[in-house]
């Protein structure tokens, strides 16, 4: 089994290591340490409270000594380009007989000097992003499917799309349902092991990527949990959010929001709209393809007091009609339960009960 050395130096618990904080909570096992010489000395529950004992460290050679067996890139990088701090790290990390699993749009196999010591070395360069040859052009296959499809959609970047669809992942899977998980970036991947990061498609190629997803995820599944990117309205994103709505087709979706964040991510002169906007919006993209229903609200409180947050989550249920909660903070089965209503619905059956 791999055991990763997660790099975030500097930025261990801030919004940029979220690839390596999601690694953490749902693929804890393959996590050896985190290197982020700011913290070492701490634990991973110290800093994100959740991961109980993984240790934080102060080099790459006491991530070796924990048992690690490869660098994982677990930050993000605005424009995906590697500064010169985490560069040495992966020289050195390549030296040291380390494998590396790279998530950013640069790809460390594409580095002349960090692909001709790997091959020294005897390591393998994993760049996720690197997109598969044979993509198709999207064509709407994903209507032939028998399983139900739910895509996660939002009102920004960055607030939760994949760690809803995780989250319903396992209850529905408690629940005795036959579910599969789609990933479609970065940090899907690490945690799946398999995938296509469709912003790193070309743009022709996006729904085509995102087809071939859903029909793969729906081989051996009732329903498929796409994960969502970006957003509709996003002016950086826009276009994989679209081409991931169209290929994939959804029947429904789960709309996903941050309250506190007024405007989109790195573009500040931007206010978020309503989340009931929002929902409008996409239902309206998606219909003439395939008519699409929200079905749920899966809301980021992370930045509210627990009193704000239940208060917000119950407004926001109320406006919408729907059912809302955040998934991780609290309980996720309001959500579980509207996917299975739906999927039975769709199915003219009636819906599976919660085990006793």
């Amino acid at each position: 089994m791999t055991r990763y050395l997660i790099y975030s130096e500097g930025q261990f618990g801030t919004p940029a290591s979220k690839t390596g904080n999601s690694v953490i909570r749902y693929s804890a096992e393959h996590v050896a340490a985190v290197l982020d010489s700011r913290l070492a000395g701490k634990t991973v529950g110290d800093v994100l409270g959740y991961g109980g004992d993984i240790p934080v460290v102060g080099s790459i050679e006491e991530g070796i000594a924990r048992g690690a067996d490869a660098l994982l890139v677990g930050i993000a990088v605005h424009g995906g380009g590697f500064g010169p701090e985490l560069r040495t790290a992966i020289h050195k990390s390549i030296g040291l007989g380390l494998d590396v699993w790279n998530g950013l749009h640069g790809f460390v196999g594409d580095d002349p000097e960090l692909a001709a010591l790997a091959a020294a070395r005897g390591v393998t360069l994993h760049d996720l992003r690197r997109p598969p040859a044979d993509l198709p052009v999207g064509t709407g296959l994903v209507r032939h499917l028998d399983a139900t499809v739910v895509l996660a959609v939002g009102s920004d970047a960055n607030i939760g799309k994949m760690t809803v669809m995780l989250q319903l992942r396992a209850a529905l899977r408690d629940r005795g349902t036959r579910v599969a998980f789609a990933p479609t970036g970065q940090t899907g991947i690490f945690i799946d092991g398999w995938g296509i990061c469709v912003d790193a498609v070309v743009a022709d190629f996006i729904a085509g990527a995102a087809e071939t997803l859903t029909i793969q995820a729906a081989r051996d599944a009732d329903i498929v949990l796409v994960e969502g990117q970006g957003s509709i309205l996003h002016p950086g994103y826009s276009g994989v959010s679209l081409g991931l709505l169209h290929g994939s087709l959804p029947h429904a979706l789960i709309a996903c929001h941050q309250p506190t964040r007024k405007t989109f991510r790195h573009n500040a002169w931007l206010p978020v709209p309503p989340i009931a906007d929002v929902i409008a919006l996409h239902e309206a993209i998606a219909k003439p393809l395939r008519p699409a229903r929200t079905i749920g609200v899966s809301l980021n409180t992370s930045e509210m007091s627990d009193r704000d947050a239940r208060a917000e989550i119950a407004r926001i249920a109320e406006e919408t009609g729907l059912p809302t909660t955040d998934p991780v903070r609290f309980d996720i089965t309001p959500l579980a339960e509207a996917v299975q209503a739906f999927d039975a619905e769709r199915r003219g059956a009636a819906p599976a009960t919660s085990p006793a």
